[in-house]
């Protein structure tokens, strides 16, 4: 969730949860929900405070290569969704054997202060066999960035 900066780039007319780890960035998105039917909630993605199948859709922007465990967090968000239900997601990853040797000697520093930059999200949707590949697109910084939609059987 963070600050919500994303908010206003999401159609007002569905139901939102945010979910964020840290209650002051809860604070600080609630004055971007002013038109939109959105609840915020305190919690973990890599334990979701959920019921099983109680979402249609989830939106992952730029958390899977935040989070200490990604696949913990897909796998969530996996027993979250309804079946047939749709995972967006935004983020930076490397594709399986790159090698991206400047990325990978940044990430032990980098991981520490801002966020991951060795996440191949080929082997993290390997670990998540009930979520499908639906779609990938290079976004930004020469595919660096993805958008990714994937769908639960």
């Amino acid at each position: 969730m963070g600050t919500g900066l994303d908010l206003p780039h999401l159609p007002s007319q569905h139901h939102y949860i945010g979910l964020d780890l840290n209650h002051a960035m809860l604070q600080r998105a609630l004055p971007r929900i002013n038109q939109f039917d959105f609840g915020p909630v305190q919690g973990d993605a890599q334990r979701l405070p959920f019921a099983d199948a109680s979402f249609d859709n989830a939106v992952l922007h730029l958390i899977l290569a935040v989070v200490p465990e990604p696949a913990h967090c897909l796998a969530e968000v996996a027993r979250v969704l309804q079946p047939g239900g749709t995972v967006l997601i935004f983020d930076k990853f490397l594709r399986r054997g790159q090698p991206a040797l400047l990325r990978r000697l940044a990430n032990p520093l980098i991981r520490r202060v801002a966020t991951r930059l060795d996440v191949v999200f080929e082997d993290l949707l390997a670990t998540t066999p009930e979520l499908r590949l639906e779609d990938d697109q290079a976004a930004l910084a020469g595919g660096w960035f993805r958008m990714i939609r994937l769908q639960k059987r």
